[in-house]
Protein backbone atom coordinates (compact mmCIF):
# COMPACT_ATOMS: atom_id res chain seq x y z
CA UNK A 1 0.00 0.00 0.00
CA UNK A 2 3.25 2.34 0.34
CA UNK A 3 3.57 2.55 -3.04
CA UNK A 4 -0.06 3.28 -3.93
CA UNK A 5 0.37 6.16 -1.81
CA UNK A 6 3.80 7.39 -3.21
CA UNK A 7 2.40 7.48 -6.79
CA UNK A 8 -0.29 9.43 -5.71
CA UNK A 9 2.27 11.61 -3.72
CA UNK A 10 3.92 11.85 -6.84
CA UNK A 11 0.89 12.41 -9.34
CA UNK A 12 -0.06 15.02 -7.35
CA UNK A 13 3.45 16.71 -7.15
CA UNK A 14 3.09 16.45 -10.76
CA UNK A 15 -0.08 18.22 -10.80
CA UNK A 16 1.53 21.42 -8.41
CA UNK A 17 4.15 21.44 -10.95
CA UNK A 18 1.66 22.24 -13.67
CA UNK A 19 0.00 24.69 -11.67
CA UNK A 20 3.04 26.69 -11.14
CA UNK A 21 2.95 27.31 -14.72
CA UNK A 22 -0.79 27.63 -15.33
CA UNK A 23 -2.38 30.53 -14.10
CA UNK A 24 -5.82 28.48 -14.38
CA UNK A 25 -4.41 25.52 -12.29
CA UNK A 26 -3.91 25.53 -8.59
CA UNK A 27 -1.04 24.72 -6.73
CA UNK A 28 -1.78 24.54 -3.62
CA UNK A 29 -4.26 22.13 -3.63
CA UNK A 30 -2.56 19.80 -4.89
CA UNK A 31 0.17 20.12 -2.61
CA UNK A 32 -1.59 19.46 0.41
CA UNK A 33 -2.73 16.00 -1.32
CA UNK A 34 0.50 14.90 -2.14
CA UNK A 35 1.55 15.65 1.60
CA UNK A 36 -1.45 13.70 2.72
CA UNK A 37 -0.32 10.87 0.74
CA UNK A 38 3.30 11.11 1.70
CA UNK A 39 2.52 11.23 5.55
CA UNK A 40 1.56 7.80 4.69
CA UNK A 41 4.30 6.38 2.43
CA UNK A 42 7.37 8.89 3.10
CA UNK A 43 7.41 11.54 6.14
CA UNK A 44 10.34 13.28 4.58
CA UNK A 45 8.80 14.07 1.31
CA UNK A 46 5.97 15.07 3.13
CA UNK A 47 8.83 17.42 4.86
CA UNK A 48 10.07 18.82 1.81
CA UNK A 49 6.74 20.18 0.96
CA UNK A 50 5.90 21.70 4.78
CA UNK A 51 9.31 23.07 4.28
CA UNK A 52 8.82 24.85 0.57
CA UNK A 53 10.32 28.44 0.59
CA UNK A 54 7.23 29.70 -1.39
CA UNK A 55 4.32 26.74 -0.77
CA UNK A 56 5.37 25.43 2.75
CA UNK A 57 3.46 27.91 5.05
CA UNK A 58 0.01 27.63 3.00
CA UNK A 59 0.48 23.72 3.08
CA UNK A 60 1.38 23.93 6.64
CA UNK A 61 -0.89 26.58 7.73
CA UNK A 62 -3.81 24.17 6.31
CA UNK A 63 -2.61 21.12 8.14
CA UNK A 64 -1.87 22.35 11.18
CA UNK A 65 -4.60 24.86 11.52
CA UNK A 66 -7.11 24.63 8.48
CA UNK A 67 -6.46 28.40 7.17
CA UNK A 68 -6.84 29.47 4.22
CA UNK A 69 -5.83 33.08 3.45
CA UNK A 70 -8.17 35.36 2.00
CA UNK A 71 -6.61 35.31 -1.61
CA UNK A 72 -6.87 32.33 -1.97
CA UNK A 73 -10.39 32.12 -1.11
CA UNK A 74 -11.17 34.48 -3.25
CA UNK A 75 -9.42 33.32 -5.91
CA UNK A 76 -11.00 30.19 -5.54
CA UNK A 77 -14.45 31.37 -5.30
CA UNK A 78 -14.01 33.62 -8.60
CA UNK A 79 -12.64 30.79 -10.55
CA UNK A 80 -15.63 28.59 -9.60
CA UNK A 81 -18.25 31.39 -10.52
CA UNK A 82 -16.34 32.42 -14.07
CA UNK A 83 -16.40 28.50 -14.37
CA UNK A 84 -20.28 28.00 -13.79
CA UNK A 85 -20.82 31.20 -15.69
CA UNK A 86 -18.85 29.87 -18.78
CA UNK A 87 -20.73 26.22 -18.26
CA UNK A 88 -24.02 28.30 -19.00
CA UNK A 89 -22.72 30.77 -21.80
CA UNK A 90 -22.03 28.04 -23.99
CA UNK A 91 -25.28 25.83 -23.56
CA UNK A 92 -24.50 23.58 -21.54
CA UNK A 93 -28.03 21.33 -20.18
CA UNK A 94 -29.46 23.60 -17.66
CA UNK A 95 -28.92 20.21 -14.89
CA UNK A 96 -25.20 20.40 -15.75
CA UNK A 97 -24.77 23.80 -14.51
CA UNK A 98 -27.32 23.59 -11.63
CA UNK A 99 -25.04 20.54 -10.45
CA UNK A 100 -22.04 22.32 -11.39
CA UNK A 101 -23.09 25.58 -9.78
CA UNK A 102 -24.70 23.39 -6.34
CA UNK A 103 -21.15 22.04 -6.14
CA UNK A 104 -19.58 25.30 -6.38
CA UNK A 105 -21.66 26.68 -3.81
CA UNK A 106 -20.85 24.28 -1.18
CA UNK A 107 -16.97 24.38 -1.82
CA UNK A 108 -17.12 28.55 -1.47
CA UNK A 109 -19.37 27.64 1.99
CA UNK A 110 -16.86 25.71 3.32
CA UNK A 111 -13.92 28.42 1.69
CA UNK A 112 -15.44 30.61 3.51
CA UNK A 113 -15.83 29.00 6.55
CA UNK A 114 -12.01 28.53 7.14
CA UNK A 115 -10.28 31.58 9.24
CA UNK A 116 -7.96 33.58 6.78
CA UNK A 117 -5.10 33.40 9.87
CA UNK A 118 -3.33 31.28 12.24
CA UNK A 119 -4.68 33.19 14.92
CA UNK A 120 -8.31 33.12 13.93
CA UNK A 121 -7.83 28.85 14.11
CA UNK A 122 -9.25 26.77 16.65
CA UNK A 123 -6.87 26.65 19.91
CA UNK A 124 -4.15 23.99 19.73
CA UNK A 125 -5.30 20.43 20.26
CA UNK A 126 -6.81 19.87 17.23
CA UNK A 127 -6.15 16.65 15.49
CA UNK A 128 -3.66 17.00 12.20
CA UNK A 129 -5.92 16.16 9.15
CA UNK A 130 -2.08 14.27 7.65
CA UNK A 131 -1.65 12.69 10.64
CA UNK A 132 -2.28 8.76 9.30
CA UNK A 133 -3.03 7.47 12.31
CA UNK A 134 -5.97 10.53 13.96
CA UNK A 135 -8.73 8.43 12.97
CA UNK A 136 -7.89 4.97 15.20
Amino acid sequence: MRRVWLGIGWLFVGLAAIGTALPVMPTVPFLLVAAWAFARSSPALREKIRNDPRYGKMVRDWEDNGVVPRFAKVWAISAMTVGVGFSAWVGMALWIVAVQAAICLAVAAFLISRPERVSEAPASGTADPADPDRDR
